[in-house]
């Protein structure tokens, strides 16, 4: 009988150690929400700045800490794994094979370019894979699941709350950018679609850039872009088995050794699994997708508590210069590539 009420008590105790952190996390979403329907500024965007106003709730011995710890990594974790529900092998066969493989290569061109121009700056492979896969796949959210998997450091935190401020802030300049450069170049609605879907970094900015052409070039934008979402699973898988064969988990004193498949990435694929052969419900796969935005939406604000500005700051000049020649690159290499599949 002691063990029966025991095990309720100590998750009571544990939820309620978690309840103000996730409610502090949650607040700030709904507010960044608020602010991004009807401001227009990106979700994302509003959940950092307002998660780093609040970077007193995460210092040690407040009631915050905890919550604020499980948001940002277990609640972040979930929302990754529900982006699987959107993805099918459907999606790649109304493409064609030529465009599916320019979106891939994009993908793999930008991450080995990352690596090489770390070196150039003076900076670590962990901030080039961290940058170079969040600009390749899905912005903030590709961040977070990478940062998941790369071995801990004290700098951790700091980057990837650097990471997702970069990508946000370039992928908002380049939905503004991009339509315009496509029509000065005189692009079919096809070849609009592939290079706003290949090279803006987060979805709703690629769902605003692509719908401002025509209602055509958002459908297939947002497609394109689905195409390098379903590259997560396996990119952050890759980086994962690197990681553990090169004994690079072991870099750093603190670092933690990661899984070699992480349960998130497994949910991922599993869910795409599904919505591929027709398991999961129109239904299901949109309520699948409101979840996992919000998820991310709480995610980023509790990462945002969690990070010093003053600490951000410290990222450097060389960091902002990589990011910004990552996007610049995949920019580059979809314009020759559509161009030349033309």
């Amino acid at each position: 009988m002691a063990l029966t009420t025991t095990a309720p008590r100590i998750d009571t105790v544990r939820l309620r150690g978690l309840f103000p952190g996730i409610a502090v996390s949650v607040l700030v979403a709904v507010t960044a929400q608020f602010l991004a329907e009807h401001y227009g500024a990106p979700a994302m965007l509003m959940a950092l700045l307002l998660g780093l106003a609040l970077n007193f709730l995460a210092e040690p011995g407040t009631r915050t800490v905890t919550g604020v710890e499980f948001s940002a990594k277990t609640v972040l974790r979930i929302g990754v794994a529900l982006l699987g529900a959107r993805i099918s092998v459907q999606m790649l066969a109304d493409l064609g094979g030529r465009m599916i493989l320019l979106v891939i290569a994009g993908v793999v061109v930008t991450i080995l370019f990352a690596l090489l121009a770390a070196r150039l700056f003076g900076r670590g492979w962990r901030l080039a894979l961290l940058t170079g896969g969040s600009v390749a796949i899905c912005g903030a959210s590709a961040a977070m699941a990478i940062a998941a998997v790369l071995p801990r450091t004290d700098k951790s935190e700091r980057n990837l709350a650097f990471t997702v401020l970069s990508v946000t802030v370039l992928s908002t300049v380049a939905m503004v950018v991009y339509p315009p450069l496509s029509k000065a170049l005189d692009f079919t609605p096809l070849e609009s679609a592939v290079f706003l879907g290949g090279t803006i970094h987060d979805v709703a900015q690629v769902v605003g850039a692509g719908f401002s052409i025509s209602p055509e070039v958002g459908e297939t934008a947002t497609l394109v872009k689905l195409i390098r979402v379903s590259m997560l699973a396996p990119v952050v898988l890759i980086f994962s088995l690197v990681i553990r064969a090169g004994g690079l988990a072991d870099a750093a004193p603190d670092a933690r050794r990661p899984p070699l498949l992480p349960v998130f990435v497994m949910g991922f694929l599993a869910l795409a699994i599904l919505n591929s052969a027709g398991l999961i419900p129109g239904g299901i796969a949109v309520l699948a997708e409101s979840l996992s935005r919000w998820a991310l939406l709480v995610a980023i604000a509790a990462v945002g508590i969690k990070t010093s500005l003053a600490r951000m700051v410290d990222v450097g000049g060389s960091a902002v210069a990589l990011i910004v020649a990552e996007t610049l690159v995949l920019a580059s290499f979809i314009l020759i590539g559509v161009h030349m599949l033309s």
